[in-house]
């Protein structure tokens, strides 16, 4: 393996959602870039379009896993399928999810069950079947956890997506700290729209999640607002950002450029809203040594709670 030009040549990576979309985008920049390849899917026509990819490419096919991310038992299996086949895994990416909306204010306990479980439970499912395995292996290695730009930008119709994209957000900028000791990098992956079907996850809720408190959107409505993603990025675009990001130890990947104004209205928006007043001493000391600790970690120290005090 280098570490010039083709540094994830070799390189064994762990999809979710592999088969459509930002994860088969992810898939594919990953197989030009030399990476073996184990990729979970659940739709079988899906499968062999992506397995009809790889042959017309000439690459080594895939691994290809049937997964449900919300079962931990497949899951744990499927993370001793890839070690079995492979030897070792270098890299995983927890990417699969729903994007469905509705109103927060009406949303019944199967709506918040159904898309935190597979938004945020999908990616804790994934980093505790996969995690042991990738500090047992060697050389470079990554995590990456694809959010989303709600991560960061929240609105009406999407309180539990959002609650879920916030919640990777802060498992994965926590988590890098976590990694960074066994020299495993760790990213945050935010995209924004981008040309994939997700607008039809509503039309695929699974039957044990089926008292949803949103009002039912007409198939037609539906449809229309899918045609805002055909003006999306493609999802091969996005994977390659996330390859570079993952080259570059990025801990955070954000692969649209169009959210500036946004993110000029948050920092303006936090900084309003500090209090000005001075803190005291003892106070500032503790968030100084807070400071000093995620350096640290970063850098790829151990820390500990009482290095806090």
């Amino acid at each position: 393996m280098s570490d010039t030009g083709r540094p994830w040549e070799g390189r064994v990576a762990f999809v979710t959602g592999a088969v459509t979309g930002i994860g088969l985008g992810v898939a594919q920049a990953f197989a030009d870039a030399g990476m073996r390849l184990a990729l979970s899917y659940r739709n079988e026509d899906d499968k062999a379009r992506t397995a009809d990819w790889f042959a017309a490419k000439g690459y080594e096919q895939p691994l290809f896993l049937k997964l449900d991310v919300t079962d931990r038992t497949r899951f744990a299996e499927v993370a001793e399928d890839v070690v079995a086949h492979f030897g070792e895994v270098h890299v995983l990416v927890n990417n699969a999810g729903v994007s469905v909306f509705g109103p927060t204010d009406e949303a019944s306990y199967d709506d918040y069950d159904w898309i935190m479980g597979v938004n945020f439970g999908g990616v804790v499912n994934g980093l505790v079947s996969f995690l042991p395995k990738i500090k047992e292996a060697t050389g470079r290695r990554h995590v990456v956890n694809v959010a989303s730009m709600a991560a960061f930008l929240p609105g009406p119709q999407a309180g539990i997506y959002t609650a879920s994209k916030f919640a990777v957000r802060g498992l994965t900028e926590s988590l890098r700290y976590n990694l960074a000791p066994y020299k495993i990098g760790c990213s945050l992956c935010c995209p924004a729209l981008t040309r994939t079907n997700a607008w039809t996850s509503a039309l695929k809720r699974p039957d044990g999640f089926g008292e949803s408190g949103f009002p039912d959107m007409p198939k037609e409505a539906l449809e229309q607002f899918g045609t805002a993603f055909e003006e999306g990025m493609d999802p091969y675009e996005v994977g390659t950002k996330i390859l570079n990001g993952m080259t570059e130890q990025r801990g955070l990947i954000l692969t649209h450029p169009e959210h500036g104004p946004d993110f000029e209205e948050i920092h303006a928006a936090v900084m309003a809203a500090l209090p000005i007043e001075e803190a005291p001493e003892g106070r500032l000391r503790i968030e100084q040594l807070r400071r000093d600790a995620m350096k640290a970690a970063e850098e790829g120290l151990h820390y500990n709670i009482d290095d806090l005090t």
